[in-house]
């Protein structure tokens, strides 16, 4: 799988967070659960100060590696923070990612990339790695997804 190095600037992040693992599959049930939180209780229309319409789906405060438990939050990039108790936020920090490129199913073609994420000899930092779907099409099955690894230096 193919990949780019690059810099970041740092990036705060608003949504709704829940602490999961990849064990047994509970993270698919947990993320998705997230996700459909977000946009059906109205959560998402709550977050000010939006960059862009671009979704976030953030995995940080990793326990170890991504083999143990981490906190995933479904959100935007926004401004500045928000003061409401119902939102979640955190801060992506500056500095060096593998960035990923994969167009397909929002779903099957995540999943299926970090599989193949999982595998790879990335000198990963287990901060924040991220994925922003670019929203450029109505099709969900279509989606262009760009992944962030957090790199160490």
């Amino acid at each position: 799988m193919k990949y780019e190095i690059v810099e970041l600037e740092e990036k705060i992040v608003e949504g709704i967070a829940i602490k999961t693992t990849n064990q047994d599959g509970k993270s698919i049930q947990d993320i998705g659960k997230t996700w459909q939180e977000l946009f059906t209780n109205g959560i998402y229309e709550k977050i000010g100060n939006k960059v862009n319409n671009k979704t976030i789906g953030l995995y940080t405060d990793y326990e170890a590696d991504y083999t143990k438990p981490y906190i995933f939050i479904a959100g935007v990039e926004v401004s500045k923070k928000t003061d409401n108790k119902l939102i979640t936020n955190k801060i992506i920090e500056k500095g060096k990612y593998a960035k990923f490129v994969i167009t397909g199913d929002v779903q099957n073609s995540v999943g299926q990339a970090w599989q193949e994420i999982w595998n790879m000899n990335l000198k990963r930092k287990y901060t924040c790695d991220f994925e922003e779907y670019q929203n450029n099409k109505e099709d969900m099955q279509n989606q262009e997804i760009h992944i962030f690894i957090a790199l160490e230096d």
